[in-house]
């Protein structure tokens, strides 16, 4: 006997896909956007930073989905809303943050001298 596969369980089969590719992703994502904190830079200064950083993605023709996720982290016993990061959404990040801050300006520069060195 044949069985019949609703048309309604292919798209189900579509999530599970979609799923498995969000999980895959995730997995690549050790960086957290409030380890900026660390750095010296303020909140406000850390979410513009992601914000350009994501349009950078959406821009350049990637999925940002697939470099920043929205998350919330316990930091100093506080709930606070962050950002898993993939080590382009990092780098991405960084690039875009204020370089008032040395320690921010000086990697962006490091960033520049190796890309002009090869």
């Amino acid at each position: 006997m044949k069985s019949i596969v609703p048309f309604r369980l292919i798209e189900d089969l579509s999530d599970v896909l979609e799923a498995f590719e969000d999980q895959y992703y995730q997995a690549q994502m050790p960086y957290l956007a409030s380890d900026l904190l660390e750095l010296g830079l303020r909140p406000s200064e850390i979410i513009e930073a992601v914000r350009r950083a994501i349009a950078a993605c959406e821009y350049g023709g990637l999925r940002p989905k697939h470099h920043f996720l929205p998350v919330y982290s316990a930091r100093k016993g506080m709930m606070i809303r962050d950002c898993k990061l993939t080590q382009l959404g990092y780098a991405l990040t960084m690039l875009n943050a204020s370089p008032h801050h040395p320690q921010i300006a000086q990697w962006q520069l490091r960033v520049l001298q190796r890309y002009l060195e090869r």
